[in-house]
């Protein structure tokens, strides 16, 4: 499972989750939102609660996807662009290199304001002082920063 928050006009934020659980979720939009932010949400039982340090409102996908203000379409953008690129590019993704393909389709997007040489730029800057390894590109370990 995938959650991924947005602001509106700005970046997302995607990581895989365990689980769909109240805690689980709940906790990242926690950890990732200011209190007092408007939060939109389709109707998952796991998003009730949020209203306690936030401005919550839900939509029912069942009846509506727009209500005023109230609606996901920017998150379900990301999620379009994302399925098509597991589908349509790279076929068959392992779920071990989920968060990885997950990552990479998260910079693209956030980036996707910038011209080619912004997004050089961005990629870049990021770089600098990071070395991957095979072993640990295929073993899972984390990236060693050099400084």
């Amino acid at each position: 499972m995938v959650q991924g928050i947005i602001e509106r006009g700005g970046e997302v934020k995607a990581k895989v989750v365990p689980n769909q659980k109240r805690g689980t979720l709940q906790r990242i939009i926690r950890e990732n939102v200011d209190p007092g932010s408007a939060v939109y949400t389709d109707t998952l039982s796991s998003y009730v609660g949020l209203h306690d340090s936030y401005v919550h409102k839900m939509i029912d996908h069942a009846i509506e996807y727009v209500r005023g203000e109230v609606h996901t379409n920017c998150m379900e953008n990301f999620w379009s662009l994302l399925k098509r690129s597991l589908a349509g590019t790279y076929v068959a993704v392992a779920p071990d290199h989920l968060d990885a393909y997950l990552d990479e389709q998260v910079e693209r997007f956030n980036a996707r304001k910038l011209d080619d040489g912004g997004r050089f730029q961005r990629v870049m800057g990021r770089v600098l002082g990071c070395r991957l390894t095979w072993s640990q590109l295929v073993g899972g370990a984390q990236l060693t920063h050099i400084y």
